[in-house]
């Protein structure tokens, strides 16, 4: 089954139950807007991949928004954002260790001058290795640690 198909499962069952689904059916009809929108404005059908890349997107904005609403001082915002970042936790592809990411970059720059190389000409090789299965700082990270490992 695919995650689309998961999605529009799990909306039905959000449905039916009433009050107590409603944060995760608001989740879901988010997800679901996006990736529909995504799929209208580049003319494409999205596969699970893709899906994942616009659930981590979200996850992205809802981990900045739940710093900044910890900054405020807005309790209720960050109780309602980590609620809607559990739900979309249940769609993230499995997430990259740092010891898994920094094997992908070795793998990546195997056989390459690692001296010569400049951090983004890593990063443009990496990120679409990793892409929905690692946030791009913690990619940075391992590209640095590898880099300065190696010169």
């Amino acid at each position: 089954m695919s995650l689309k198909e998961i999605l529009l499962q799990d909306m039905k069952e959000a449905m039916k139950a009433k009050e107590s689904g409603k944060t995760a059916l608001s989740v879901i009809r988010m997800i679901r807007s996006a990736i529909r929108n995504t799929e209208i404005d580049n003319k494409i059908e999205l596969d699970d991949a893709g899906v994942g890349v616009i659930i981590a997107k979200e996850m992205k904005q809802r981990q900045e928004s739940l710093e900044e609403f910890k900054k405020a001082g807005r309790d209720d915002l960050v109780e309602q954002t980590a609620a809607e970042m559990d739900i979309l936790k249940k769609y993230m592809p499995r997430q990259l260790t740092s010891d898994e990411l920094h094997q992908i970059v070795m793998d990546a720059l195997a056989g390459k001058d690692m001296i010569s190389l400049k951090m983004g000409d890593v990063m443009k090789i990496v990120m679409p290795l990793v892409k929905g299965k690692a946030d791009g700082r913690m990619v940075s990270q391992a590209v640095k640690d590898v880099l300065q490992k190696n010169s």
